[in-house]
């Protein structure tokens, strides 16, 4: 039975997700992509609020080679994976060191400083926190993201404390990096991030470093600041869109150029997604609106205000699709989104043929709302 009753009332799921079940063959051409991955909590740990995370490595793994295995690189340790949300240093480092050994295509991986106690730090303690970090990641032959951090966002006072602290990690990286530039929608804590001229800070660190930034990830949700920003680039220099909500637009580009992929949307809706990156590198722009237009409304629900607590909605469609065993995620945060919110995801998720197999959906979500207190 494929019928499940949500907050909202009935409904029945049209298995549109066979249409994509099968990975494709190809790599992507045109395009560089990245899927920012979750991680799968051990169930039986105590990954309460506060607690140190305990992973299900088998399922967070495996989770990785169904990324691969559609095409797409995995963005490791970003903040999908629940950084600063409930993922400590600890398990972060591990994480990284298993998903690069087991690797079976493009995987780029976080630098934070998230391994400092919380609260006032000074800049020399920032920069040895970021220095530790980009070795770790190093080690593993990842690619670095240089990730925003909290520590730098209260301590510094100029943009030239940015440009210093990252200038330095950029000099002792041993190769190319990715920057990262993530809103205060997806962190509070980063609000006023680059100082009062930030455009203008990232360009002068980018073009006093060019060499050693492969590009940057822009998560603003604002495609013509995004648009204006990717064009004044150096050449070389990509940008890599992580808007979850104009994805389909800023990826397919226009004659003056177009954005690269690192996407926490991009692990929940992999299949789809894959096919219409495919269908891009054989200039069928026509499917690739068509395949991508059903899954923006899901995007732009999953990632609605609050919208860092994203992270609960893309790990209930994992367990929806199939991809873990159980809805519990460490630091507790299950309980991020409402019934209400997740009944809507249901629907949504389905239209956007990002759930393989309706039956097992339809089970799922029938034991879940039972336990909200929608009667089945």
């Amino acid at each position: 039975m494929t019928t499940v009753n949500l907050p909202d009332g009935p409904f029945t799921f049209s298995g549109a997700g066979r249409a994509f079940a099968t990975p494709g063959t190809a790599r992507f051409t045109s395009r560089i992509a990245y899927a920012a991955a979750h991680v799968v909590a051990d169930p039986a740990a105590d990954n309460t609020p506060g607690r140190p995370a305990t992973l299900d490595w088998d399922a967070t793994l495996a989770f990785r080679h169904h990324l691969w295995s559609h095409g797409f690189g995995v963005a490791e340790a970003m903040d999908t994976a629940q950084r600063g949300m409930g993922l400590d240093y600890t398990a972060t480092k591990e994480l990284i060191r298993r998903s690069a050994t087991e690797a079976t295509g493009p995987i780029v991986a976080g630098v934070a400083t998230d391994h400092l106690p919380p609260g006032p730090a000074s800049l020399d303690d920032v920069r040895a926190a970021y220095a530790e970090q980009l070795g770790d990641v190093q080690a593993t032959g990842a690619t670095p993201v240089l990730m925003c951090s909290r520590h730098l966002a209260a301590s510094a006072k100029t943009a030239d404390d940015y440009l210093e602290v990252y200038g330095d990690l950029l000099r002792q990286a041993d190769g190319s990096v990715v920057l990262h530039w993530l809103g205060e929608m997806f962190d509070p804590a980063l609000a006023g991030y680059w100082g009062d001229d930030a455009v203008g800070t990232v360009l002068t660190l980018i073009g006093e470093h060019t060499a050693k930034v492969d590009g940057i990830k822009v998560s603003l949700l604002d495609e013509a600041f995004e648009v204006d920003l990717r064009r004044r680039l150096p050449a070389g220099v990509k940008l890599y869109t992580g808007d979850d909500f104009h994805y389909p637009r800023l990826v397919k580009g226009d004659a003056e150029g177009f954005s690269h992929a690192l996407l926490g949307i991009f692990a929940a809706i992999a299949p789809p997604a894959a096919a219409a990156l495919r269908a891009l590198d054989a200039g069928d722009t026509a499917s690739y609106d068509e395949i991508f237009a059903p899954t923006v409304p899901l995007a732009r629900h999953v990632f609605g205000t609050p919208t860092f607590y994203y992270k609960t909605g893309i790990v209930f469609l994992a367990w929806l699709a199939g991809h873990q065993s159980h809805f519990t995620m460490v630091g507790g945060l299950q309980s991020g989104r409402s019934p209400a919110h997740l009944g809507t995801l249901v629907r949504l998720a389905d239209a956007a043929g990002v759930l393989p197999d309706a039956d097992l959906a339809a089970a799922r979500a029938r034991a879940f709302f039972a336990t909200a207190g929608v009667a089945q």
